[in-house]
């Protein structure tokens, strides 16, 4: 996708973190925009922000974990704007702690938001998407899912954060070669962030009462979170940077994006230890002090 001017992008999660950085880079550009989220606070404000700024926004609450929800977004779509040409599957949420401690309850508000809302967008607009191509022989559209270094790694007390993005990667690498294979004007890609100062170790905020945490926290899941915050807070790479690499991805036709790259020895060495049927290798290698951290936090 090369020419952003005029058209149209659907940005879930597009009231904050990477979301609303996406959001402010495609009015940059020109682009119509429609933002969905849960949080009707920090829509609003974004709202305001880029209409204040001239952009074109249509913002409405949107659960991705609910189909419904996703196809009222892309009727809302159609409605306003008559077309769709790019779309950011990005809303996402955490939960740590050591897997078998991890409720039902986690697992369906984590794989809820970070896979099954991938899944509702994908299965949705793509096939609105390809319809649009039929009326626009000019036609150029592109779709990114957001799933994480966690989707190429498998790190200790990020369990149901890691299947989900894991799965989020499969299904992306799935949707690119279905949409090569009937050549069609679409594009996709995956992007995977490592640490990026956003709100995500705070998502518990918009945790909805039918997934709602029963009792409280492990002494793994605290632990879990206190790194986890250090480790976003500490991040030097920001939400606004992705967003620019993640655009010049889009219009490059580049399907794996990284904020990171520096991380990707770690991945070549997972890789290497599959091919190899070698034992998966301590992730802390390089940093046995985050280990032990970790570990003593757990203690107490």
């Amino acid at each position: 996708m090369k020419n952003f001017q005029d058209k149209v992008a659907v940005i879930t999660g597009g009231a904050s973190g990477l979301g609303r950085e996406f959001a402010k880079r495609a009015a940059g550009l020109g682009m119509k925009l429609v933002l969905a989220d849960v949080q009707q606070d920090a829509l609003d404000a974004t709202r305001a922000e880029l209409e204040g700024e001239g952009a074109q926004v249509l913002a409405m609450i949107c659960d991705v974990r609910k189909g419904e929800q996703v196809q009222a977004l892309a009727d809302a779509t159609m409605a306003r704007y008559g077309a769709v040409h790019l779309v950011f599957n990005n809303a996402g949420v955490g939960s740590g702690g050591l897997i078998w401690e991890n409720s039902e309850a986690d697992w369906e508000w984590v794989l809820g938001v970070n896979l099954w809302g991938v899944i509702h967008g994908v299965r949705i607009f793509t096939k609105l998407m390809l319809d649009c191509a039929k009326d626009d022989p000019q036609y150029e559209g592109h779709i990114v899912n957001t799933a994480s270094m966690a989707g190429l790694l498998n790190a200790p007390t990020m369990g149901v954060y890691n299947v989900s993005k894991h799965a989020v990667v499969s299904l992306t690498e799935t949707l690119y070669q279905d949409l090569q294979l009937v050549e069609a004007p679409v594009g996709a890609s995956v992007l995977c962030p490592y640490f990026v100062p956003t709100g995500i170790s705070q998502s518990h905020r918009n945790r909805p009462e039918d997934v709602k945490m029963t009792g409280g926290p492990t002494a793994s899941q605290k632990a879990a979170q206190a790194m986890t915050v250090k480790a976003v807070e500490s991040g030097k790479v920001s939400a606004g940077d992705v967003a620019q690499i993640t655009f010049d991805a889009i219009r490059d036709g580049q399907f794996y994006i990284y904020s990171h790259p520096g991380a990707l020895g770690n991945v070549g060495e997972r890789m290497d230890e599959i091919v190899k049927g070698i034992n998966p290798g301590d992730p802390y290698k390089a940093a046995p002090h985050i280990r032990d951290m970790l570990r003593a936090k757990m203690k107490g």
